[in-house]
Protein backbone atom coordinates (compact mmCIF):
# COMPACT_ATOMS: atom_id res chain seq x y z
CA UNK A 1 0.00 0.00 0.00
CA UNK A 2 1.16 3.72 -0.72
CA UNK A 3 0.18 7.39 0.33
CA UNK A 4 -1.78 8.07 -2.33
CA UNK A 5 -4.09 4.80 -1.99
CA UNK A 6 -5.46 6.28 1.51
CA UNK A 7 -7.80 8.71 0.29
CA UNK A 8 -5.36 12.17 1.10
CA UNK A 9 -5.63 15.15 -1.43
CA UNK A 10 -2.97 16.26 -3.72
CA UNK A 11 -1.92 19.03 -1.35
CA UNK A 12 -1.16 16.60 1.86
CA UNK A 13 0.71 13.65 -0.71
CA UNK A 14 2.55 16.60 -2.24
CA UNK A 15 3.81 17.66 1.26
CA UNK A 16 4.22 13.92 2.35
CA UNK A 17 6.44 13.32 -0.98
CA UNK A 18 8.25 15.76 -0.49
CA UNK A 19 9.74 14.53 3.02
CA UNK A 20 10.36 11.50 0.53
CA UNK A 21 7.97 8.81 1.90
CA UNK A 22 5.63 7.03 -0.11
CA UNK A 23 4.83 4.01 1.92
CA UNK A 24 2.84 4.38 5.25
CA UNK A 25 3.80 2.26 8.56
CA UNK A 26 0.73 0.28 9.50
CA UNK A 27 -0.80 2.15 12.22
CA UNK A 28 -1.30 4.72 9.06
CA UNK A 29 -2.48 1.97 7.37
CA UNK A 30 -5.20 1.16 9.56
CA UNK A 31 -5.51 4.84 11.69
CA UNK A 32 -5.65 6.83 8.13
CA UNK A 33 -9.34 5.32 6.56
CA UNK A 34 -10.64 4.85 9.97
CA UNK A 35 -10.61 8.91 10.88
CA UNK A 36 -11.07 10.06 7.12
CA UNK A 37 -14.55 7.88 7.77
CA UNK A 38 -15.17 10.09 10.78
CA UNK A 39 -14.95 7.15 13.22
CA UNK A 40 -13.93 7.36 16.93
CA UNK A 41 -10.62 5.75 17.10
CA UNK A 42 -9.05 3.83 20.01
CA UNK A 43 -5.23 2.99 18.90
CA UNK A 44 -2.59 1.10 20.89
CA UNK A 45 0.82 2.49 19.32
CA UNK A 46 3.36 3.15 21.22
CA UNK A 47 6.37 6.31 20.06
CA UNK A 48 8.60 5.13 16.72
CA UNK A 49 5.54 3.52 14.74
CA UNK A 50 4.82 6.56 12.81
CA UNK A 51 1.23 7.32 15.23
CA UNK A 52 1.34 11.49 14.67
CA UNK A 53 0.91 11.47 11.23
CA UNK A 54 -1.68 8.76 11.62
CA UNK A 55 -3.85 11.44 13.34
CA UNK A 56 -2.62 14.55 11.81
CA UNK A 57 -2.91 13.61 7.94
CA UNK A 58 -6.65 12.82 8.23
CA UNK A 59 -7.13 15.46 10.40
CA UNK A 60 -5.86 18.05 7.78
CA UNK A 61 -8.22 16.46 5.08
CA UNK A 62 -10.90 16.49 7.12
CA UNK A 63 -10.28 20.35 7.91
CA UNK A 64 -9.43 21.61 4.54
CA UNK A 65 -12.58 20.51 3.11
CA UNK A 66 -15.39 22.63 3.18
CA UNK A 67 -17.15 24.94 5.89
CA UNK A 68 -16.14 28.24 6.50
CA UNK A 69 -13.48 28.41 9.13
CA UNK A 70 -14.32 30.19 12.53
CA UNK A 71 -11.90 31.80 14.99
CA UNK A 72 -12.09 28.65 17.19
CA UNK A 73 -9.81 26.03 17.05
CA UNK A 74 -11.48 22.79 14.93
CA UNK A 75 -8.76 20.28 16.00
CA UNK A 76 -7.61 19.96 19.77
CA UNK A 77 -4.79 17.72 20.15
CA UNK A 78 -3.30 16.94 23.70
CA UNK A 79 0.06 16.09 24.98
CA UNK A 80 1.58 14.73 28.09
CA UNK A 81 4.71 17.07 27.34
CA UNK A 82 5.90 20.63 25.40
CA UNK A 83 8.45 18.62 23.73
CA UNK A 84 5.54 16.33 22.46
CA UNK A 85 3.07 19.51 21.45
CA UNK A 86 6.08 20.71 19.99
CA UNK A 87 6.83 18.04 17.53
CA UNK A 88 3.71 17.12 16.74
CA UNK A 89 2.31 20.85 15.63
CA UNK A 90 5.70 20.96 13.89
CA UNK A 91 4.23 17.70 12.19
CA UNK A 92 0.82 19.67 11.71
CA UNK A 93 2.69 22.48 9.70
CA UNK A 94 4.97 20.54 7.52
CA UNK A 95 2.01 18.16 6.15
CA UNK A 96 -0.11 21.29 6.08
CA UNK A 97 2.02 23.19 4.17
CA UNK A 98 -0.23 23.39 0.73
CA UNK A 99 -3.30 23.96 3.00
CA UNK A 100 -4.70 27.24 4.42
CA UNK A 101 -4.65 26.61 7.75
CA UNK A 102 -2.79 27.65 10.77
CA UNK A 103 -1.85 25.80 13.95
CA UNK A 104 -0.80 26.70 17.18
CA UNK A 105 1.33 25.00 20.65
CA UNK A 106 0.65 25.93 23.82
CA UNK A 107 2.62 24.94 26.82
CA UNK A 108 3.89 26.13 29.91
CA UNK A 109 7.67 27.10 30.67
CA UNK A 110 6.89 30.07 28.20
CA UNK A 111 4.89 33.61 28.53
CA UNK A 112 1.28 33.60 27.93
CA UNK A 113 1.01 36.88 25.92
CA UNK A 114 2.75 35.61 22.41
CA UNK A 115 -0.02 32.58 22.72
CA UNK A 116 -2.93 35.07 23.54
CA UNK A 117 -2.37 37.17 20.80
CA UNK A 118 -2.31 33.36 18.45
CA UNK A 119 -5.28 32.26 19.53
CA UNK A 120 -7.18 35.77 19.24
CA UNK A 121 -5.93 36.26 15.55
CA UNK A 122 -8.00 32.60 15.27
CA UNK A 123 -6.47 28.69 15.03
CA UNK A 124 -7.65 25.36 13.21
CA UNK A 125 -5.61 23.26 15.09
CA UNK A 126 -4.43 23.53 18.67
CA UNK A 127 -2.02 21.14 20.19
CA UNK A 128 -1.55 21.63 24.05
CA UNK A 129 -0.97 20.32 27.70
CA UNK A 130 -3.22 19.74 29.68
CA UNK A 131 -1.81 22.46 31.77
CA UNK A 132 -1.18 25.08 29.57
CA UNK A 133 -4.62 25.04 28.36
CA UNK A 134 -6.63 24.98 31.55
CA UNK A 135 -4.62 28.51 32.62
CA UNK A 136 -5.89 29.78 29.45
CA UNK A 137 -9.55 28.16 29.86
CA UNK A 138 -9.22 29.78 33.13
CA UNK A 139 -8.61 33.47 31.54
CA UNK A 140 -10.80 33.29 28.70
CA UNK A 141 -8.40 33.26 26.21
CA UNK A 142 -9.71 29.96 24.23
CA UNK A 143 -12.97 28.60 23.05
CA UNK A 144 -13.13 25.10 22.69
CA UNK A 145 -17.06 25.21 21.81
CA UNK A 146 -16.31 24.73 18.02
CA UNK A 147 -13.84 21.83 18.18
CA UNK A 148 -14.67 19.15 16.11
CA UNK A 149 -11.55 16.51 16.77
CA UNK A 150 -10.07 15.66 19.38
CA UNK A 151 -6.69 13.44 20.16
CA UNK A 152 -5.76 12.43 23.41
CA UNK A 153 -1.69 10.92 22.40
CA UNK A 154 -0.17 9.25 24.84
CA UNK A 155 -2.85 9.05 26.93
CA UNK A 156 -1.18 6.22 29.16
CA UNK A 157 1.65 8.56 29.72
CA UNK A 158 -1.04 11.41 30.51
CA UNK A 159 -2.70 9.16 33.41
CA UNK A 160 0.65 8.07 35.03
CA UNK A 161 1.29 12.19 35.14
CA UNK A 162 -1.43 12.91 37.23
CA UNK A 163 -3.36 14.63 34.07
CA UNK A 164 -6.41 12.85 34.29
CA UNK A 165 -8.30 15.42 36.12
CA UNK A 166 -7.66 18.38 34.09
CA UNK A 167 -8.45 16.13 31.10
CA UNK A 168 -12.02 15.75 32.04
CA UNK A 169 -12.33 19.37 33.26
CA UNK A 170 -10.91 19.99 29.27
CA UNK A 171 -13.66 17.15 28.33
CA UNK A 172 -16.39 18.74 29.76
CA UNK A 173 -16.30 21.98 28.25
CA UNK A 174 -16.14 20.23 24.68
CA UNK A 175 -19.26 19.84 22.34
CA UNK A 176 -20.91 16.51 22.72
CA UNK A 177 -20.98 15.83 19.13
CA UNK A 178 -17.32 15.21 17.76
CA UNK A 179 -14.70 12.71 16.63
CA UNK A 180 -12.16 11.78 18.91
CA UNK A 181 -9.09 9.94 18.64
CA UNK A 182 -7.40 8.09 21.44
CA UNK A 183 -3.57 6.86 21.25
CA UNK A 184 -2.08 4.85 24.20
CA UNK A 185 1.03 2.68 24.64
CA UNK A 186 -1.25 -0.07 26.59
CA UNK A 187 -4.70 -0.46 26.66
CA UNK A 188 -4.82 -0.10 30.69
CA UNK A 189 -7.98 -0.52 32.61
CA UNK A 190 -7.67 2.90 33.74
CA UNK A 191 -7.39 4.17 29.46
CA UNK A 192 -10.18 1.72 28.85
CA UNK A 193 -12.26 3.71 31.45
CA UNK A 194 -11.52 6.69 30.31
CA UNK A 195 -12.10 5.96 27.18
CA UNK A 196 -15.58 4.91 27.89
CA UNK A 197 -16.27 8.29 28.77
CA UNK A 198 -15.93 10.27 25.60
CA UNK A 199 -15.17 7.74 22.74
CA UNK A 200 -18.50 6.59 21.06
CA UNK A 201 -18.39 3.15 19.44
CA UNK A 202 -14.75 3.48 18.52
CA UNK A 203 -12.83 1.76 16.16
CA UNK A 204 -10.04 -0.05 17.43
CA UNK A 205 -6.42 -0.26 15.75
CA UNK A 206 -3.14 -2.38 17.95
CA UNK A 207 -0.03 -2.39 16.37
CA UNK A 208 3.93 -2.57 18.66
CA UNK A 209 2.93 -4.05 21.62
CA UNK A 210 4.77 -1.74 24.06
CA UNK A 211 6.62 -5.47 25.50
CA UNK A 212 7.90 -5.85 21.97
CA UNK A 213 11.33 -4.93 21.32
CA UNK A 214 12.24 -3.41 17.89
CA UNK A 215 13.82 -6.43 15.23
CA UNK A 216 15.66 -3.64 13.73
CA UNK A 217 17.58 -3.21 17.08
CA UNK A 218 20.87 -5.09 17.55
CA UNK A 219 20.56 -5.18 22.49
CA UNK A 220 23.42 -5.54 23.76
CA UNK A 221 24.47 -5.64 27.65
CA UNK A 222 28.46 -5.12 28.58
CA UNK A 223 29.34 -5.97 32.19
CA UNK A 224 31.43 -3.28 34.08
CA UNK A 225 31.70 -2.33 37.74
CA UNK A 226 29.45 1.41 38.66
CA UNK A 227 32.49 3.40 39.11
CA UNK A 228 34.26 2.48 35.95
CA UNK A 229 30.77 3.17 33.54
CA UNK A 230 31.83 6.60 32.86
CA UNK A 231 35.28 5.92 31.85
CA UNK A 232 34.08 2.69 29.71
CA UNK A 233 31.30 4.85 28.03
CA UNK A 234 34.18 7.78 27.36
CA UNK A 235 36.29 4.99 25.74
CA UNK A 236 33.05 3.85 23.41
CA UNK A 237 32.95 7.64 22.40
CA UNK A 238 36.05 7.68 21.28
CA UNK A 239 37.08 4.28 19.74
CA UNK A 240 33.95 4.23 17.84
CA UNK A 241 33.42 8.22 16.17
CA UNK A 242 29.57 7.89 17.40
CA UNK A 243 27.85 11.52 16.27
CA UNK A 244 24.83 11.31 17.69
CA UNK A 245 24.16 9.20 20.95
CA UNK A 246 21.33 9.37 23.44
CA UNK A 247 22.49 8.27 27.07
CA UNK A 248 20.11 7.61 29.63
CA UNK A 249 20.25 7.48 33.45
CA UNK A 250 18.21 7.04 35.99
CA UNK A 251 17.81 10.24 38.10
CA UNK A 252 18.17 14.00 37.28
CA UNK A 253 21.38 14.38 39.10
CA UNK A 254 22.99 11.37 37.45
CA UNK A 255 22.42 12.48 34.03
CA UNK A 256 23.94 16.42 35.57
CA UNK A 257 27.06 14.95 36.62
CA UNK A 258 27.29 12.31 33.55
CA UNK A 259 27.47 15.38 31.01
CA UNK A 260 29.85 17.31 33.30
CA UNK A 261 31.81 14.35 32.77
CA UNK A 262 31.61 13.62 28.84
CA UNK A 263 32.29 17.10 28.75
CA UNK A 264 35.22 17.30 30.25
CA UNK A 265 36.46 14.35 27.97
CA UNK A 266 35.86 16.51 25.35
CA UNK A 267 32.11 15.07 23.97
CA UNK A 268 29.78 17.71 23.32
CA UNK A 269 26.29 16.94 25.50
CA UNK A 270 24.21 18.42 27.35
CA UNK A 271 21.65 17.17 29.85
CA UNK A 272 17.72 17.05 29.63
CA UNK A 273 15.96 16.57 32.59
CA UNK A 274 12.39 18.29 34.07
CA UNK A 275 14.46 20.42 36.33
CA UNK A 276 15.99 22.57 32.82
CA UNK A 277 13.95 25.30 32.01
CA UNK A 278 11.91 25.43 28.92
CA UNK A 279 14.75 27.06 26.93
CA UNK A 280 17.12 24.95 28.42
CA UNK A 281 15.25 22.07 27.10
CA UNK A 282 14.45 23.05 23.81
CA UNK A 283 17.75 24.55 23.03
CA UNK A 284 19.67 21.08 24.04
CA UNK A 285 16.74 19.75 21.35
CA UNK A 286 17.87 21.50 18.70
CA UNK A 287 21.44 21.25 18.99
CA UNK A 288 21.32 17.75 19.26
CA UNK A 289 19.10 17.24 16.30
CA UNK A 290 21.48 19.59 14.46
CA UNK A 291 24.46 17.38 15.13
CA UNK A 292 25.82 20.41 17.27
CA UNK A 293 26.12 17.93 20.24
CA UNK A 294 27.18 14.53 20.27
CA UNK A 295 25.34 12.68 23.32
CA UNK A 296 22.41 13.52 24.94
CA UNK A 297 21.60 12.59 28.64
CA UNK A 298 18.38 11.92 29.46
CA UNK A 299 16.02 10.85 32.45
CA UNK A 300 12.87 9.09 30.75
CA UNK A 301 10.42 11.29 31.29
CA UNK A 302 12.45 14.25 29.78
CA UNK A 303 12.94 12.13 26.55
CA UNK A 304 9.50 11.52 25.72
CA UNK A 305 9.57 13.89 23.02
CA UNK A 306 13.47 12.93 21.80
CA UNK A 307 12.29 11.64 17.94
CA UNK A 308 14.84 11.82 15.43
CA UNK A 309 15.50 10.01 12.07
CA UNK A 310 17.78 7.30 11.66
CA UNK A 311 18.88 7.87 15.35
CA UNK A 312 21.76 4.97 15.15
CA UNK A 313 22.41 4.64 18.91
CA UNK A 314 20.91 4.71 22.79
CA UNK A 315 23.20 4.00 26.07
CA UNK A 316 21.22 2.57 29.03
CA UNK A 317 24.06 4.38 31.19
CA UNK A 318 21.82 3.00 34.09
CA UNK A 319 19.17 0.01 33.11
CA UNK A 320 15.58 1.29 34.20
CA UNK A 321 13.81 -0.16 37.31
CA UNK A 322 10.85 -0.46 35.47
CA UNK A 323 11.13 -3.45 32.51
CA UNK A 324 8.83 -1.31 30.50
CA UNK A 325 10.45 2.00 30.22
CA UNK A 326 13.47 -0.25 28.81
CA UNK A 327 11.41 -1.00 25.59
CA UNK A 328 10.37 2.70 25.25
CA UNK A 329 14.02 3.65 25.47
CA UNK A 330 15.27 1.37 22.93
CA UNK A 331 12.37 1.75 20.53
CA UNK A 332 14.26 5.78 20.01
CA UNK A 333 16.58 3.62 17.83
CA UNK A 334 15.49 1.33 14.62
CA UNK A 335 12.33 3.40 12.93
CA UNK A 336 11.22 3.13 10.10
CA UNK A 337 13.19 0.55 8.94
CA UNK A 338 16.31 1.70 9.92
CA UNK A 339 18.93 -0.32 11.97
CA UNK A 340 19.64 0.80 15.46
CA UNK A 341 22.20 -0.04 18.47
CA UNK A 342 20.92 -0.17 21.60
CA UNK A 343 24.19 -0.64 24.68
CA UNK A 344 23.19 -1.34 28.04
CA UNK A 345 26.00 -0.86 30.71
CA UNK A 346 24.95 -3.26 33.61
CA UNK A 347 26.69 -3.51 36.59
CA UNK A 348 26.58 -5.64 40.03
CA UNK A 349 23.62 -4.48 41.46
CA UNK A 350 21.63 -3.96 37.92
CA UNK A 351 21.40 -7.54 37.40
CA UNK A 352 17.79 -7.78 38.83
CA UNK A 353 16.69 -5.33 36.69
CA UNK A 354 18.35 -7.05 33.48
CA UNK A 355 17.10 -10.30 34.44
CA UNK A 356 13.52 -8.67 34.59
CA UNK A 357 13.88 -7.06 31.04
CA UNK A 358 14.90 -10.39 29.67
CA UNK A 359 11.54 -12.23 30.85
CA UNK A 360 9.63 -9.20 29.59
CA UNK A 361 10.61 -9.10 25.91
CA UNK A 362 11.02 -12.88 26.08
CA UNK A 363 14.83 -13.10 25.21
CA UNK A 364 18.68 -13.50 26.48
CA UNK A 365 20.35 -10.32 25.88
CA UNK A 366 23.82 -10.83 24.35
CA UNK A 367 26.54 -9.81 27.27
CA UNK A 368 29.57 -8.82 26.84
CA UNK A 369 33.01 -8.03 28.77
CA UNK A 370 35.38 -4.89 27.20
CA UNK A 371 39.39 -5.67 27.49
CA UNK A 372 40.50 -3.30 30.20
CA UNK A 373 36.95 -2.78 32.09
CA UNK A 374 35.96 -6.54 33.20
CA UNK A 375 33.84 -6.15 36.44
CA UNK A 376 35.29 -7.36 39.45
CA UNK A 377 33.06 -10.17 39.63
CA UNK A 378 32.29 -11.55 35.75
CA UNK A 379 29.06 -13.06 35.59
CA UNK A 380 28.45 -15.95 33.33
CA UNK A 381 28.09 -14.48 29.25
CA UNK A 382 24.92 -15.71 27.51
CA UNK A 383 26.51 -14.99 24.13
CA UNK A 384 29.58 -15.58 22.07
CA UNK A 385 32.55 -13.64 23.26
CA UNK A 386 33.47 -13.28 19.43
CA UNK A 387 31.66 -12.29 16.78
CA UNK A 388 31.91 -14.23 13.43
CA UNK A 389 34.49 -10.99 11.84
CA UNK A 390 37.03 -11.82 14.92
CA UNK A 391 35.93 -8.59 16.81
CA UNK A 392 37.23 -7.95 20.33
CA UNK A 393 35.20 -9.33 22.62
CA UNK A 394 32.49 -6.41 24.26
CA UNK A 395 33.80 -4.57 20.70
CA UNK A 396 30.22 -2.79 19.30
CA UNK A 397 30.23 -3.87 15.50
CA UNK A 398 32.05 -1.80 13.27
CA UNK A 399 29.00 -1.65 10.94
CA UNK A 400 27.13 0.62 13.59
CA UNK A 401 29.77 2.64 15.07
CA UNK A 402 29.39 6.50 13.98
CA UNK A 403 26.75 5.97 11.31
CA UNK A 404 23.18 4.46 11.29
CA UNK A 405 23.02 1.44 9.35
CA UNK A 406 20.86 1.02 6.56
CA UNK A 407 21.04 2.92 3.55
CA UNK A 408 23.06 6.08 5.31
CA UNK A 409 20.65 8.74 4.27
CA UNK A 410 21.05 12.24 6.03
CA UNK A 411 18.72 11.85 8.62
CA UNK A 412 15.30 13.75 7.86
CA UNK A 413 15.21 15.10 11.21
CA UNK A 414 14.29 18.86 11.50
CA UNK A 415 14.31 20.97 14.02
CA UNK A 416 11.20 20.44 16.37
CA UNK A 417 12.16 23.32 18.95
CA UNK A 418 12.09 26.30 15.98
CA UNK A 419 9.32 28.31 16.38
CA UNK A 420 7.29 26.23 18.60
CA UNK A 421 4.03 28.19 20.03
CA UNK A 422 3.90 30.15 17.05
CA UNK A 423 1.14 30.49 14.76
CA UNK A 424 2.05 29.67 10.93
CA UNK A 425 -0.44 30.10 8.18
CA UNK A 426 -0.39 27.83 4.84
CA UNK A 427 3.79 27.41 5.01
CA UNK A 428 5.18 25.07 7.16
CA UNK A 429 8.84 24.29 5.88
CA UNK A 430 9.58 22.44 9.63
CA UNK A 431 10.68 18.69 8.81
CA UNK A 432 8.74 15.48 10.40
CA UNK A 433 10.69 13.63 13.03
CA UNK A 434 10.82 10.10 12.59
CA UNK A 435 8.51 7.86 13.38
CA UNK A 436 5.58 9.43 15.79
CA UNK A 437 5.54 11.05 18.21
CA UNK A 438 7.31 13.15 15.73
CA UNK A 439 5.49 12.68 12.81
CA UNK A 440 7.29 10.29 10.03
CA UNK A 441 4.74 9.61 7.39
CA UNK A 442 6.07 5.96 6.98
CA UNK A 443 9.03 4.04 5.29
CA UNK A 444 11.39 6.15 3.20
CA UNK A 445 11.55 4.97 -0.54
CA UNK A 446 14.22 2.56 -1.17
CA UNK A 447 15.05 1.49 2.57
CA UNK A 448 15.08 -1.64 3.98
CA UNK A 449 11.58 -2.56 5.73
CA UNK A 450 11.75 -5.15 8.31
Amino acid sequence: MKFTDLGLSAGILRAVAAQGYDTPTPIQQQAIPVVLAGRDLMACAQTGTGKTAGFTLPILQLLSNGRARPKQPRALVLTPTRELAMQVEESVRTYGTHLPLSSLAVFGGVGMNPQIQALARGIDILVATPGRLLDHMQQKTVDLSKVEILVLDEADRMLDMGFIRDIRKILATMPKQKQSLLFSATFSDEIRELAQTFLNDPASVEVARRNTAAESVAQRVIHVDRENKAPLLIHLFETHGWHQVLVFTRTKHGADALSRKLEKAGIRSAALHGNKSQGARVRALNEFKDGKLVALVATDIAARGIDIDALPHVINFELPNISEDYVHRIGRTGRAGMEGEALSLVCADERAYLRDIEKLIKRDLEKLTLPGFEPSAVPTVSAPATKGNGQRQGQPPKSQAGKPAGNGQKPAGGQPGQNAGRRRRGGGGGKPQGGAPGGNPGHRSGQRHH
